[in-house]
């Protein structure tokens, strides 16, 4: 009851705020960009809802729980270093192409060249598939135990609704929806973690919690933190810095942003972000020191909440995740939409690749056995491959449309499958390998490749 609740009452009122705070897109530039106007304060709640997604609300807990605070650190620090590294960036690009939309869009007018255009689209188009596939995965791995429904419907009914209000206004909803998403996580956590704190002997639980569930994860450096370091700090490290280079989403907001205002909104977002996996991490600390046995730690938290609070509690909690699942939904499909403007396509154009990523992230989601924090380090390594090159194009770096292409193929065809198999095998010396190669090879290859004598500089 509580899941339909929150499903029917959410959607309503993402609908609502769309239709009466947003008109309706007429033209593509309106649809992708907002006409490069949306003001610092919204587009940094954006920015921070835009990147709660599943991981910030359920790895963040995980590790907590299994691995203490070496965990959480290995987590939540790259998280926010990556929004800071990403500024300068974002200035750049909206000096270099300042009627822009798109990343690959970018690269292929710096190249000329279609090659490059199409390992980039490649790879943006990959990863908002995967990225989506991963909130579904993880909201109906919830709601389908709260409502009862199939796994598959669950899934089905959250794609649906993304899509409801995405459609309307494009990226026009999507930051306004986030902002109203962002506020109810930050009420939530407001609720949840002071109450958790207050409960007979919540602070001790959370002192003796730091340590992880084992009680053994003392410290960053000695044998236990150093194998969390390999096994997941350093490739969710790279994979996280990475981030904002290889993912539209966030191109697109510096690109809709108001040119003033973009430095201020990735670094007031990354601070707003910040809040949430430290507040669900809490809760898998608590978890941890209680002596809480949790029946599948990727989900302790939502455990936990079942456990320790009164039912009600249940609706704000799924509504906080299903607006931090939703909210990169969304973004993922304004973003899948936005690559359109890549050939001239227009408004139909634009809501049917929405529609087709949906229902590839659907049918990735359905996949038995898939687990989201493997999911999540998959295409956080995906999007590693394309960020050197984007670095040292926006720097003024001389590079090869020939050797910019094989330096990325490179990344997705030796990188990417040494950093599965490793995580396949649970083999740690391949993941960190498969990670460097991934981030490495293709801006190593771009360099190698670089003509001699100076090109166009920035």
């Amino acid at each position: 009851m509580y899941g339909f609740i929150v499903l029917a009452a959410y959607t309503a009122l993402m609908l609502a705020v769309t239709v009466c705070l947003s008109r309706k897109s007429r033209t593509a530039e309106s649809f992708h960009v907002a006409d490069r106007k949306i003001g610092m304060v919204r587009s940094a709640m954006s920015i921070a809802a835009t990147w709660i997604w599943a991981p910030a609300l359920f790895t963040s807990a995980e590790k907590a729980y299994t691995n203490g605070w070496p965990g959480l650190f290995w987590f939540l620090v790259p998280n926010v270093i990556c929004l800071l590294v990403f500024v300068p960036f974002g200035k750049k690009m909206r000096k270099q192409a300042p009627e822009g939309i798109t990343l690959s869009g970018y690269m292929r007018e710096r190249y000329h060249s279609k090659s490059v255009h199409a390992v980039y689209l490649f790879e943006l188009a990959t990863l908002s598939v995967l990225s989506s596939a991963v909130q579904l995965l993880a909201g109906a791995k919830i709601l389908a135990v709260v409502t009862g429904w199939p796994f598959w419907m669950v899934t089905v009914v959250l794609a649906a609704i993304a899509f409801s209000y995405s459609q309307y206004s494009g990226i026009k909803a999507s930051v306004l929806t986030d902002a109203i998403q962002m506020m109810f996580m930050l009420a939530c956590c407001a609720l949840l973690v002071p109450w958790a704190l207050s409960v007979d002997t919540g602070v001790a639980d959370m002192i003796q919690g730091l340590y992880g569930a084992s009680g053994e994860y003392t410290s960053l450096f000695n044998a236990n933190g150093w194998e969390v370091l390999l096994s997941f700090g350093f490739p969710t490290a790279i994979g996280l810095i990475a981030a904002p280079f290889g993912d539209q989403c966030f191109w697109q907001r510096a690109f809709s942003i108001r040119e003033d205002k973009v430095g201020g909104a990735f670094r007031l977002g990354a601070l707003m972000f910040a809040v949430v996996p430290l507040s669900m991490g809490i809760l898998g600390f608590i978890a941890a020191g209680s002596g809480y046995m949790a029946q599948e730690s990727g989900m302790v938290n939502f455990e936990l909440v079942t456990n320790l609070f009164p039912a009600w509690v249940m609706l704000p909690f799924l509504f906080m995740v299903i607006s931090g699942l939703l909210s990169t939904t969304d973004s993922n499909l304004c973003a899948v939409a936005s690559l359109t403007s890549d050939f001239g396509g227009g408004m139909r154009e634009a809501k049917a690749a929405m529609l087709v990523q949906l229902a590839a992230a659907i049918a990735i989601a359905n996949i038995p056995g898939l687990a989201v924090t493997d999911l999540f380090l998959i295409y956080g390594t995906l999007r590693a491959t394309t960020m050197l090159p984007t670095v040292l194009t926006l720097n003024g770096n001389a590079l090869s449309p020939g050797g910019v292409t094989a330096g990325v193929v490179a990344s997705l065809a030796v990188g990417m499958p040494v950093f599965i198999a490793g995580t396949v095998c649970g083999n740690v010396v391949l993941k960190t390998v498969g990670s460097l190669l991934a981030v490495l090879l293709s801006g190593c290859i771009s360099l190698v490749t670089a003509p001699r004598s100076e090109g166009v500089r920035a």
